[in-house]
């Protein structure tokens, strides 16, 4: 599998990533075992997962502790998951990290995002300085924010974070002319988080309560010609080499459950980027139809 450079790190990311919020609730440890496994055997070397994904860092710990040299280790903290105190308190987030490497069978991660947090609890400074002492307690190699909109522009030109996470996909545009470029100027590495939009458009009906619903309602005013005229597979593979032809994003991460999902995806890249009229006929699309309140999706 193709990978790249992150940012100014010395890590070389595979262009498609793990997400973990999938897995924490109702997977058995056995599914996870081999789908992770099966993951890493054919090139898989990132896995992103956070503090409140139920039982997902246990689980990727579990699995996974004995082959820690395999695979960069990205988790977020900020919500107070489990503990009785507001989010973002700084005694808090110490914790948080502490409970993270435990679950996480690990001495250390590879990267720590604040995970959305906003602008106004940035400027406080408080949680970077959380971050900033766990990369010197040697807790974490590098620092990052996971976020969109405004509060990840804000993050990126504070130039204290070596990281962004952020949404980008067919439905979601924003960060491809607001934040990408600049975290890029920063020599940050980039991770995009659901790159292929929740496959939102493959549902027959979405509640309003749903987590793919902005997407679904944002993809029928779109109304991409591929999503109604390729076949479900091959329009998940446009979009995701949509968002993975895009400059400046490293890695996609992708969750599923399924243990055999993850290669599956892996398959769907074999053609490298999306072609340039593909590319920009997406981008066409979303500058004509996209209106302003269409931010990026947390």
């Amino acid at each position: 599998m193709e990978k790249r450079k992150y940012g100014k790190t010395d890590m070389e990311v595979s262009v498609l990533g793990f997400g973990g919020s999938e897995i924490g609730s109702g997977v058995s440890e056995s599914d996870v075992k081999q789908l992770l496994n099966s993951a890493l055997d054919a090139g898989l070397n990132v896995i992103d997962t956070a503090e409140c994904y139920g039982q997902s860092e246990e689980l990727i710990g579990n699995t996974l502790a004995h082959r820690r040299d395999d695979y960069y280790l990205f988790t977020k903290c900020g919500h107070a998951a489990d503990f009785d105190a507001p989010d973002w308190d700084p005694v808090m987030l110490e914790q948080s990290i502490d409970r993270s490497l435990k679950r996480l069978k690990t001495d250390y991660v590879d990267v720590i995002h604040l995970h959305s947090c906003s602008e106004e609890v940035l400027r406080r400074g408080e949680v970077i300085e959380v971050l900033q002492r766990a990369k010197q307690a040697g807790k974490t190699r590098y620092i990052g924010y996971s976020g969109d909109h405004t509060n990840a522009l804000y993050a990126i030109n504070t130039g204290l974070f070596d990281s962004l996470e952020t949404s980008v996909n067919i439905a979601d545009q924003e960060a491809i002319a607001l934040t990408i470029p600049e975290a890029r100027k920063h020599g940050m590495g980039i991770v995009a988080k659901r790159p292929i939009a929740n496959a939102a458009w493959t549902l027959e009906t979405v509640g309003p309560q749903e987590y793919p619903f902005v997407y679904w309602n944002r993809l029928r005013d779109l109304n991409y010609g591929f999503l109604q005229d390729e076949e479900v597979q091959k329009s998940i593979e446009r979009a995701l080499r949509f968002t993975l032809s895009i400059e400046g994003i490293d890695t996609a991460i992708v969750g599923t459950t399924k243990p055999s999902r993850w290669t599956e995806n892996a398959a769907l890249l074999k053609e490298g980027a999306l072609p340039k009229e593909h590319f920009e006929a997406i981008r066409s699309r979303w500058e004509e139809i996209a209106e302003p309140e269409w931010v990026g999706q947390t």
